[in-house]
């Protein structure tokens, strides 16, 4: 499924969130869009998940215009916490599973299984870094064809977020998910990305092939993201 941003602007105030952004993600690649706080990263994927809409430009999904309707073409993970915290983890499991019909109950189970999760726990009684989990584990239960990850990893310590970057690919469908990652843990995910972008200050600045980045020129991702900031800061991070 393509997700295509076609020169789209977004302001707050007299402020660019994205600034005349122009990307095209492709079926079967994951990708990441790398950049500091506030530089645009939320607001493309609210774009792509019909939260937000452009001031100018135009989102499209396999040549559809993105409305709000898209939600059952998109598994979107927020940053935000948006629980009802009165629940049991086995309750928010079963709220999500009523409301997109492609919720995979037995793979929502063997995710909580492998994230230590207790369906009995009160949603209120988890850790920060059990949140994050939840989260997760109600993202990646669905078989939409549009994954999202805003900052899957925050709150999560060095060790589990290792154990779920590499647990990620037995989630993935490559043959039918496309998979958008906004981070700026570069280091976790740099294993699994195919591709990876450079947002600052709401623009685009670099887009490369992980691998020919490798390959090519002996950069990691990390080594080419700083590269990139500092040529664009007249600084090195």
């Amino acid at each position: 499924m393509t997700i295509a941003l076609k020169n789209i602007s977004k302001r707050y105030g007299k402020d660019f969130s994205l600034k005349n952004v122009s990307l095209t993600l492709e079926t079967g690649k994951i990708y990441g869009l790398l950049g500091p706080n506030g530089s645009g990263k939320s607001t493309t994927l609210k774009m792509i998940a019909g939260l937000v809409y452009p001031d100018s430009g135009q989102v499209e999904v396999n040549g559809e215009q993105v409305t709000r309707r898209i939600s059952h073409n998109v598994s979107y993970l927020t940053e935000l916490d948006m629980f009802y915290p009165s629940f049991t983890v086995g309750n928010m499991v079963d709220f999500y599973a009523s409301q997109f019909a492609d919720f995979e109950m037995s793979k929502a189970k063997q995710l909580l299984q492998d994230m230590k999760l207790d369906s009995a726990k009160k949603i209120k009684q988890l850790s920060k870094g059990n949140r994050g989990r939840l989260k997760l584990v109600l993202a990646l239960a669905r078989k939409a064809p549009v994954l999202l990850l805003d900052e899957p990893f925050s709150g999560l310590d060095p060790m589990v977020r290792d154990s779920i970057v590499k647990s990620l690919l037995s989630y993935i469908n490559f043959e039918e998910q496309t998979v958008l990652i906004a981070t700026h843990e570069i280091d976790e995910i740099e294993p699994i990305l195919d591709e990876a972008m450079v947002i600052l200050r709401g623009e685009v600045i670099e887009q490369r092939n992980v691998e020919d980045l490798r390959e090519e020129e002996g950069l990691s991702v990390l080594e080419w993201f700083k590269a990139t900031m500092a040529k664009r800061e007249g600084n090195v991070l």
